[in-house]
């Protein structure tokens, strides 16, 4: 990525206004999107007037929640973790259930069944009714725009329906107005806001597998290593030695699905 590429990044940012110093409820996975956009939230306003919120909908792991509550106590922002456990035996996925997790580039065909069905939907529902008891005036979850190939709930269509919908059902009751400020960015460009912004990646949890260690195959591990590259820097999560096998698995799924599309 090139050094000029920050200004028509932070221009797309921009047109995602958030007053300065308010409330702001923010959806945090302990993944590096939404740890970048609870650190952007904290760019507008103060820790004490963001309260974070994590969801436990049956992932095959917890890693990334436990990475999401040690961040917020770090920063001193409120954290809640919401138990939607149950919800597991309802929503068919890869993510929640006995299927294999799918390895090779984002964007592949196979990666669809990460989708889980009405996911976005339902945690934006429960964070929309805290955002509303605790006054906000901002809910933002971590969409972007990497994730509207596979994922129909992260595209700026639903976000639009669904902020409308949440409004007129709470119309008297609170004024929420819920953001995906990163919808127009990429992820490589998420790494060059979040590195301007300081975010300890080396603390976030990506990988859709619970191994103690990133397995390096999956489409969250690959997209992530190929923004880090992007960027030109090393993910500081993975060793030197990681870092060079899961860089060149990336690269190579990179171009064989690029070879596809030919």
């Amino acid at each position: 990525m090139e050094k000029g590429d920050f200004k028509p990044m932070e221009a797309r940012l921009n047109k995602e206004i958030i007053k300065l110093n308010s409330r702001i409820t923010t959806i945090v996975s302990g993944g590096m999107d939404s740890i970048t956009l609870l650190y952007y939230a904290l760019s507008k306003t103060t820790p004490n007037k963001v309260t974070a919120i994590s969801f436990n909908y049956g992932q095959k792991h917890s890693k990334e929640l436990k990475s999401a509550e040690a961040i917020c106590k770090d920063l001193g922002v409120n954290f809640r973790l919401v138990d939607l456990h149950a919800v597991s035996n309802l929503l068919k996925s890869s993510l929640t259930g006995d299927e294999n997790i799918p390895h090779g580039h984002y964007a592949e065909d196979n990666m669809k069944s990460t989708v889980v069905p009405n996911r976005n939907a339902i945690m934006l529902s429960m964070a929309y009714g805290s955002a509303i008891s605790d006054n906000s005036q901002y809910l933002l979850f971590g969409a972007h725009a990497g994730d509207h190939f596979i994922y129909p709930d992260c595209r700026p269509q639903f976000v639009k329906a669904v902020n409308k919908a949440f409004r007129v059902g709470n119309e008297g009751f609170g004024d929420v107005t819920i953001k995906a400020p990163f919808d127009l960015i990429t992820k490589s460009e998420i790494v060059t806001l979040g590195l301007k912004l300081k975010v300890p990646y080396e603390n976030t949890w990506t990988c859709y597998e619970g191994k103690e260690r990133p397995c390096l195959e999956c489409g969250t591990c690959c997209e992530r290593i190929l923004s880090f590259s992007d960027n030109k820097i090393q993910d500081p999560l993975l060793t030197n030695k990681e870092w060079k096998i899961g860089l060149k698995f990336a690269l190579k799924a990179k171009q064989d699905f690029e070879d596809k599309k030919e």
